[in-house]
């Protein structure tokens, strides 16, 4: 199954912590960075293979800056590469000082996303 080029091969969120997000250093709690990395590559594996998708895998979550309550979080998902029925999800969350600009990346992650029939079996996804 070739990929077409109106398949979406990136999403993007945007949101706030607040404070019943953060932990008791005033941080993101790594459990709702997850949630969002995990949100935004389900948004882009469903978009890209217009199927029922579910996580198989997250791998490699790297928490390199802590994003602080007040902070807006971009997620970045995207996908890297396609298997059989499966779409591999890279995605960041940069963090953005509302008042100054400053944006850093704060997190990266690596997802696996499993395309599935109405019956809940593997189905094919289009090639990257």
């Amino acid at each position: 199954m070739p990929s077409e080029p109106d398949r979406p091969r990136e999403a993007r969120l945007l949101e706030i912590v607040f404070p019943d997000h953060t932990n008791h250093l005033g941080t993101l709690f790594g459990g709702q960075a997850l949630a969002w990395m995990d949100k935004v590559a389900f948004i882009v594996a469903s978009r890209y293979a217009r199927r029922t998708v579910v996580t198989a895998r997250s791998e490699r979550v790297d928490f390199r800056i802590p994003i602080r309550q007040g902070q807006m979080v971009e997620a970045i998902a995207r996908i890297a590469g396609t298997g059989r029925s499966s779409m591999q999800v890279d995605v960041e969350l940069v963090g953005e000082d509302l008042l100054t600009g400053e944006r850093s990346l704060c997190t990266c992650g690596q997802f696996t996303m499993i395309a599935l029939d109405a019956a809940g079996k593997p189905v094919p996804v289009p090639t990257l």
